[in-house]
């Protein structure tokens, strides 16, 4: 028997260290409940899950052989059946789940438009599924500042959009805390790291800005965004690597000032990497051409400008990837 690559092998030990700890909860709730048949029928499920590890099998539909979704193991451990091959009822159930998972991520979406000392926000979120793996959010510091954050987790579906809900949970526990920018990043991509499966990671752009037109920024690996001047569209070309990766990136900080008028556009590449029915892309110089010739364009009429221009680009192609377009504009 060949060896498994060390990525597989690194996905199998999480997997393992996910079941054998809700195995322990399970044994402790046992204790306590008294032998209850729901629970011993739990931990028979679990131990023929750590079985299948044993065995090279994990992860195999037992219906079709095939590999069986990974954000769908991910979400549950103890699956055992891919898409095609759930009954009607699983199926039912998948998609409840799915409609719940979508009204909570939701809820942790910004208003869609916002005004802060000075500030105008607008964005659009359009996930490619039910769920995203797109990241946005905007928190009032009051004197140290106004955060936004626009990320990108790595991978689609459910599993994306438990990593989105992490970064959520992470920044507004971090934020308070009155990090640097640099800094609050580097703490951030050490717990990423350490608590999602080795191939995990996300794009991130997280910003700060005052009253008094000041603004600090940090890319992490995230498409550059755009600093529009009075026409003129500059390109924020610094960035680092995706926070997740390793865990022990360094982040680098841009200054800049924007003066009433100017303003900040911040895009995941489901924007510029979106195609056409000719497989032909969309483009960051189309968007950066848009953006310049609306110039003095107020913050939510830009981003329905951009919108449009996208979805008749578009036309009738396939939605392949979530969308987020994110503008800062000085009032």
């Amino acid at each position: 028997m060949t060896a498994k690559p060390d990525m597989a092998t690194n996905i199998d030990q999480f997997m393992r260290d996910q079941l054998l700890s809700r195995r322990d909860k399970l044994e402790q709730a046992d204790l306590h409940m008294g032998g209850s048949e729901r629970l011993r029928l739990l931990l028979q499920e679990v131990d023929s899950a750590l079985a299948r590890i044993d065995t090279g099998c994990y992860g195999i539909c037992e219906s079709c052989h095939d590999s069986i979704e990974c954000d769908r193991l991910i979400a549950d451990p103890l699956v055992r059946f891919c898409l095609d091959h759930l009954t009607r009822y699983e199926k039912s159930a998948l998609e409840q789940d799915l409609q719940l998972a979508q009204r909570v991520q939701t809820g942790l979406l910004p208003k869609g438009s916002l005004n802060y000392d000075g500030w105008q926000i607008c964005y659009h979120y359009d996930p490619a599924g039910m769920v995203s793996g797109d990241y946005c959010d905007v928190i009032d510091s009051g004197k140290n500042g106004l955060y936004f954050m626009v990320g990108d987790v790595s991978g689609k579906g459910v599993a994306a959009s438990m990593l989105m809900a992490h970064l959520h949970a992470m920044f507004r526990t971090l934020i308070p805390v009155g990090f640097s920018l640099p800094c609050m990043l580097q703490h951030a991509s050490r717990v990423f790291r350490e608590s999602t499966l080795p191939n995990q990671y996300a794009t991130l752009v997280a910003a700060r800005a005052w009253p008094d037109g000041r603004v600090e920024i940090c890319n992490a690996g995230h498409p550059f965004p755009l600093v529009v001047r009075e026409g003129d569209v500059q390109v924020l070309e610094t960035s680092d690597l995706p926070i997740g990766l390793f865990g022990s990136e360094e982040f680098t900080l841009t200054q800049l000032s924007l003066a009433p008028g100017h303003g900040l556009v911040i895009y995941s590449d489901g924007v510029s990497e979106a195609t056409d029915l000719s497989g032909r892309e969309y483009g960051a110089d189309r968007l950066r051409e848009l953006i310049g010739r609306r110039n003095g364009t107020n913050a939510s009429t830009l981003v329905a400008a951009c919108r449009e221009d996208l979805e008749e680009f578009r036309r009738n192609a396939v939605k392949t990837d979530d969308v987020t377009l994110f503008i800062l504009g000085r009032s």
